[in-house]
């Protein structure tokens, strides 16, 4: 069992106050009062919005001077922007929002600009993912480690899918192209959370998707690393937290996927 730090416990505490209000909320859909943030696709309830005050509330009681960047409330928190929490309440909304159970908390700290702890609560499924630089990645106790498959042909991939407003559709369609003849599977949950915990614990082979948020992959970067794999960007060069894209693996068939992937860039 890991050894958590202060900051983890509070971590940990945050994911699973918020986690607990969200399972209400998803008990009760009928009565949630929703809207649309970006278009119809992007949506947003009050239940991501509790989450994530009530996380936030948690975790400045615990370090009232660490930065903080929701999803929902953006940037605010203490004047130590060199600590930085970065929170998504609800990863998954609309799998929320239409019943499906594949949706979690994300929580992470990024001391200068790098996750340096994650936390990934998914409610439905009662999984705690927690990790911490030196000290493992940890689901529900138990020690996670990546898989060991190193060829493509064998592997299950997932993958972020883009809808209704976001860039980089023909991309996707060619990546598709490039990759599906040539694996055991692709996945899309429809939730970055899950499928970046799903890749530390040796569910998936590896995960990428090209328009993201910090705080959509915060966790999940850690979570992967002490488990064993391999973070980088969707071109394989150094990972950056607010770049936008991410691509997690085992490790064995990182530079397989990247180089499908940079292939699909080319039109």
């Amino acid at each position: 069992m890991i050894d958590p730090s202060e900051d983890l416990k509070a971590m940990i505490e945050a994911a699973k106050t918020a986690g607990a209000g969200l399972e209400r909320h998803f008990a009760q859909l009928a009565h949630l009062t929703v809207r649309s943030k970006t278009g119809p696709a992007d949506m947003v309830s009050i239940a991501d919005e509790e989450a994530e005050a009530t996380a936030r509330g948690v975790l400045a009681r615990s370090r009232p001077s660490y930065a903080f960047l929701g999803e929902e409330g953006g940037i605010g928190g203490g004047d130590d922007q060199s600590q930085q929490w970065i929170v998504d309440p609800l990863d998954g909304t609309t799998n929320f929002l239409f019943g499906s159970p594949l949706w979690g908390v994300n929580v992470a700290l990024a001391r200068e600009g790098k996750v340096v702890a994650g936390v990934t609560y998914i409610p439905v499924l009662n999984e705690l993912y927690v990790a911490e630089t030196g000290k493992g990645c940890w689901l529900n106790g138990e020690r996670m480690r990546v898989s060991n498959r190193t060829a493509l042909v064998e592997s299950v991939l997932a993958c972020g899918i883009p809808f209704s407003g976001k860039p980089d559709h023909p991309v996707f369609a060619r990546e598709m192209a490039l990759l599906s003849a040539d694996v055991a599977g692709i996945r899309r949950t429809g939730a970055c959370a899950v499928d970046m915990a799903w890749v530390a614990a040796g569910r998936w082979d590896a995960y990428w998707e090209r328009c993201l948020n910090a705080w959509d992959m915060g966790p999940g970067i850690i979570l992967v690393e002490e488990a064993g794999g391999r973070a980088t960007g969707v071109d394989g060069g150094p990972l950056d937290l607010h770049a936008g894209h991410v691509c997690v693996s085992n490790g064995g068939v990182h530079d397989a996927l990247i180089e499908r992937l940079n292939a699909a860039l080319e039109e």
